[in-house]
C-alpha cells in the first residue's frame, strides 16, 4: 500500500468543545461517520473503535432485492486514491434487518441506511421496507446507479430522474439524503432537484468514474471491463470542496454532508467551512479502519488549539 494516505494529530486531552451538528431534522453527536460502501453493512469497525463515538454509521447501499454487484477483480489502487466497480453487491433489506441492524443497534451506533435501485420502483420498494423500522434515522438515497428505463443513465445525471426518485423514497417515512454524482455539468441544478423531491440534505460527492488498463496484458484491470469504476481516496478531496462550496453558495438552506478524501481532522474543517454540516470518512477505512474515529477525536482537538467552542461554527466559515 503506497502512503498517499493520512496523518493524524498526536492525542491531546479533551476540551469543551460543543460537538453536535445538525442535518436537516437529524441530530448527530458530532459531525463524522462513515461513508457509504466503505464500512460494510453492520457492526465490521467495531472491533476497532466504539461506534458510538461517531455521528453516525452510513451503511453499504442496499438494494430491495439481494445484488451479487461486478465480477472481480473489484478494487485497483491508483496513485492517488482506489478504482472500484464492486458493483453494490449486498444482502437486500429483509435481510439487514434480520441479521446487521440488531448488531448495530446493541453497540449504540447511530444508523443510516443507504438504498439504491436500476429503476424508481425499486428505489421505493426499497425505501418502504424501512418505514417503521425503529433505530434508523435517516435513509441516503444513492441515486448515482443506472438508470435501466432510461438507457442506463445515472439517476444523478437527470433533474428528472433525481427527484423522482427522492419522491418515490418518501415511502420511508424518514428523512431522506440524496447522494449526488459528481460526473454532471452543474451540481447545483441535481441539488435543487434533489431538494424539491423532499430531500432534507445532499450528500456530496460519490465517486468519480474512472478506468483502469494494464498495459502489460493490454486488458482492463477491473472486472467490469468497459464499465470502468469509481474513483475514491485523496485524489478526489478537492473535487468534493468544490462540489460543497458550489452548491452551499447556490442553496445556502440545504444542510450538506461532505464526502471524498477526508484522512484527518483537517480535511474535515475544510468540508464543513466550504459549508458541510457533517462529513464522512471512507477510503481512509482501507488503510487504517480506526479512521473516522480518529477524524472524530482529531476534530476536537482541532476545535480545542483554535479556540472554536462549537463545531457548528464552522459550517459555512469559509471567509
Amino acid at each position: 500500500m503506497t502512503k498517499w494516505f493520512w496523518r493524524n494529530s498526536p492525542g491531546e486531552s479533551a476540551g469543551d468543545v460543543r460537538q453536535n451538528v445538525r442535518v436537516g431534522s437529524v441530530e448527530l453527536r458530532n459531525p463524522v461517520m462513515t461513508a457509504s460502501g466503505t464500512a460494510g453493512h453492520g457492526d465490521e469497525l467495531s472491533a476497532y473503535f466504539d461506534l458510538s463515538e461517531l455521528g453516525a454509521v452510513v451503511v453499504k447501499s442496499l438494494s430491495a432485492e439481494p445484488w451479487d454487484g461486478n465480477p472481480a477483480p473489484r478494487v485497483h489502487e491508483t496513485d492517488g486514491g482506489m478504482l472500484n466497480s464492486v458493483g453494490l453487491q449486498n444482502p437486500g433489506v429483509e435481510a439487514w434487518l434480520e441479521h446487521e441492524l440488531p448488531a448495530l443497534r446493541r453497540h449504540g451506533a447511530t444508523v443510516v441506511a443507504s438504498i439504491w435501485g436500476f429503476t424508481v420502483e425499486a428505489y421505493e420498494k426499497a425505501a418502504s421496507m424501512l418505514a417503521g423500522v425503529d433505530g434508523v434515522v435517516a435513509v441516503e438515497v444513492n441515486v448515482s446507479c443506472p438508470n435501466v428505463e432510461d438507457r442506463r443513465r445515472m439517476f444523478a445525471h437527470s433533474c428528472p430522474a433525481t427527484r423522482e426518485v427522492i419522491e418515490a423514497t418518501a415511502a420511508a417515512g424518514k428523512p431522506r439524503w440524496a447522494k449526488l454524482s459528481p460526473n454532471v455539468t452543474d451540481i447545483t441544478e441535481i441539488a435543487a432537484a434533489a431538494k424539491d423531491g423532499g430531500a432534507e440534505a445532499v450528500t456530496l460527492i460519490n465517486t468519480v468514474m474512472g478506468m483502469a488498463i494494464d498495459p502489460e496484458t493490454r486488458s482492463y484491470r477491473l472486472g467490469s471491463g468497459a464499465g470502468g469504476g469509481g474513483l475514491s481516496g485523496p485524489a478526489i478531496r478537492p473535487v468534493a470542496v468544490r462540489a460543497v462550496h458550489d452548491v452551499h453558495r447556490a442553496h445556502p438552506d440545504l444542510p450538506i454532508v461532505g464526502v471524498g478524501g477526508i484522512s484527518t481532522a483537517e480535511h474535515a474543517v475544510e468540508l464543513l467551512l466550504a459549508g458541510a454540516s457533517a462529513v464522512q470518512v471512507g477510503t481512509a477505512t482501507f488503510r487504517d479502519p480506526k479512521a473516522p474515529a480518529l477524524v472524530a477525536r482529531g476534530l476536537e482537538q482541532w476545535c480545542r488549539r483554535h479556540r472554536v467552542g462549537a463545531i457548528g461554527d464552522l459550517i459555512g466559515g469559509l471567509q
